[in-house]
């Protein structure tokens, strides 16, 4: 009998993995097809983080960057809250480095949402809806969120919706 309940958690366990690789795939499939390939020099910005400072990606060459690409409207964004902050925690340091980028319009509320949050990390928006953006436009995100990870030399390393692709990339760094 102990063996049979073993096999079944085993068996259950292995579709478990499966099924999440598959979903996994699948949002990449349907939501990230249009994303800046690896290999692709990530496109230059300027942009003003909550209090007004200007912030290039190229003050952080020499760095791995992850950008985050949301906004506090988007409940799938929220969701990713808690598991970003771990894995900026795990990971945020001098060799890795995190931009969040809002699609937020409202400044009151992004700086508020990321404060009460406590989103301990870079965060900057051009204040206009997604489609408006010209960072959103030049990365080529038409969905959030969306992750892109970029080497120290300014090169896209990975294009995803998926943020368990975004950890397991980071742990190899």
């Amino acid at each position: 009998m102990k063996k049979l309940i073993l096999f079944a958690a085993l068996f259950l366990s292995a579709a478990t993995a499966l099924y999440s690789q598959d979903v996994n795939e699948d949002l990449d499939a349907k939501y990230a097809t249009e994303l800046l390939p690896a290999g692709t020099l990530a496109p230059e910005f300027e942009i003003q983080d909550m209090s007004g400072k200007t912030v290039r990606l190229s003050d952080f060459r020499g760095s791995y960057v992850v950008l985050d690409f949301w906004a506090t409207w988007c409940p799938d964004c929220r969701a990713d809250v808690p598991a970003l902050k771990e894995i900026v925690k795990k990971y945020g340091s001098k060799k890795i480095r995190f931009i969040s980028i809002s699609s937020d319009t409202d400044k009151e509320k992004w700086v508020s949402y990321v404060k009460e949050n406590k989103m301990k990390w870079t965060h900057v928006s051009e204040l206009v809806p997604r489609k408006e953006s010209k960072v959103s436009a030049d990365y080529r995100v038409r969905w959030i969120p969306s992750v892109y990870v970029i080497d120290p030399e300014g090169k896209i390393l990975l294009g995803t919706v998926v943020l368990p692709k975004v950890e397991a990339l980071l742990s190899t760094l």
